[in-house]
C-alpha cells in the first residue's frame, strides 16, 4: 500500500471513520492547515495525543500510531484569527514516519488501512444497538438541538462497524482504552469489547 504525506493534529480524543468532530481552530499553524484544506479539498489526520513521557506501541511517536483522516464539511470563517469546523472520518491510516515544520505543524508519512466491510451485527451483541437508539433518542430531551448530535447520518444501526465506532467515540472510558478499541482489526471483536463495557457499566449503576 503506497505511503503519502498528511498534515496531523494530534489531540486529546479519538475519532473513528464516519466519526463527527467540531474544531475550533486558532493556533497559527492550524489556521493554514485548515484554510489549505478548505483551498484543496485535502483531509487532515487527527491522531491521539499520549500522556506525557509516554510513546506508541513501537516508541517511535508522542501521539498514536493509528488515526483518522478527516475531511471538513463544514466550516464558518467569518471571525479573524479563529475557524470553526465540523469534521467527519474517513478510514483510519497508519503513521510510517513524521517531520515537524518549523512553524510546529506535524507532517506525517502515512498509509491507509482499507475500512471494514459493513456487517449485520449478531443477536448477542444487539443491546449495543438497542442502548445507541436510547442514548440518540434521549439527547432532545436533554435539550440538544439536532444539528449540535455529535453523530453524523445516516445511522447505521444494524452495521457492526458503525455502532462499535461511534461507541467508542461516546464512552466516558479512558482515552488510550479507546484507542485501543480503535486500532483493533476485527469490528466484530471491537463490538464484543464495547458491549462488555456497556453491560459493566449497567450492572454498576444497576
Amino acid at each position: 500500500m503506497s505511503t503519502y504525506s498528511l498534515p496531523l493534529f494530534p489531540l486529546p480524543l479519538v475519532v473513528c471513520p464516519e466519526g463527527l468532530l467540531a474544531l475550533r481552530i486558532f493556533e497559527a499553524r492550524y489556521l493554514d492547515m485548515v484554510r489549505a484544506c478548505l483551498r484543496n479539498n485535502s483531509p487532515f489526520g487527527i491522531v491521539t495525543t499520549l500522556p506525557e513521557g509516554e510513546t506508541d506501541v513501537g516508541g517511535n511517536f508522542p501521539f498514536s500510531a493509528v488515526g483518522t483522516s478527516v475531511v471538513i464539511i463544514d466550516a464558518d470563517v467569518e471571525t479573524v484569527g479563529l475557524i470553526m469546523i465540523r469534521c467527519l472520518g474517513q478510514q483510519r491510516i497508519k503513521i510510517e514516519s513524521f517531520t515537524q515544520r518549523p512553524d510546529g505543524l506535524v507532517i506525517g508519512e502515512v498509509t491507509d488501512i482499507p475500512n471494514d466491510i459493513e456487517m449485520a451485527i449478531p443477536d448477542d451483541l444487539m443491546g449495543a444497538s438497542t442502548d445507541l437508539v436510547r442514548l440518540l433518542e434521549s439527547l432532545p430531551e436533554q435539550g440538544i438541538a439536532a444539528e449540535n448530535i455529535p453523530i453524523a447520518k445516516p445511522y447505521k444501526l444494524n452495521d457492526v462497524t458503525w455502532v462499535a465506532n461511534r461507541w467508542i467515540e461516546l464512552m466516558n472510558i479512558p482515552l488510550l482504552d479507546k484507542q485501543r478499541l480503535m486500532q483493533i482489526d476485527s469490528p466484530l471483536v471491537r463490538l464484543e469489547l464495547v458491549q462488555d463495557i456497556l453491560d459493566n457499566h449497567s450492572r454498576q449503576i444497576g
